[in-house]
């Protein structure tokens, strides 16, 4: 009973690290564009509007969430060794190309905020 629970807890805890991985990796040169091209494919799979119907082998018995995590194991083994194993130790160290897109993007969003907040006070009745 404790061994599908185990595998759970260690699936939630990796998804999100080789989400941070295979972002990284999609924006490094030295990744061919092979691997990029087939992970881009099935993510866009995902998101698409076509369903594959279940009478399909393998494909229409897979949902979306084992095809996505499929899809990202699969391409992160595709890249060359060294350059995972790098991008692994930036990702860790928390200073990877997907924090500093985060960062600018939480910026964009606060810079945002701020605006639409100075925009909304300065339509308010001036008090006085």
């Amino acid at each position: 009973m404790n061994l599908p629970f185990r595998h759970v807890r260690t699936l939630v805890r990796e998804v999100p690290i080789n989400a941070k991985l295979a972002y990284c990796l999609l924006r490094d040169e030295r990744v061919p564009a092979a691997p990029k091209a087939a992970v881009l494919a099935a993510l866009g799979l995902i998101v698409s509007p076509i369903d594959f119907p279940a009478w399909i082998p393998v494909v229409g018995e897979l949902d979306m969430l084992a095809l996505g995590i499929l899809a990202v194991k699969t391409f992160i083994d595709a890249c060359p060794d060294e350059v995972v194993e790098e991008t692994r130790a930036v990702v860790k160290a928390r200073s990877s190309i997907w924090d500093q897109d985060r960062e600018m993007a939480l910026e964009f969003a606060r810079d945002g905020l701020a605006r639409v907040v100075q925009n909304w006070r300065s339509r308010l009745p001036k008090a006085g």
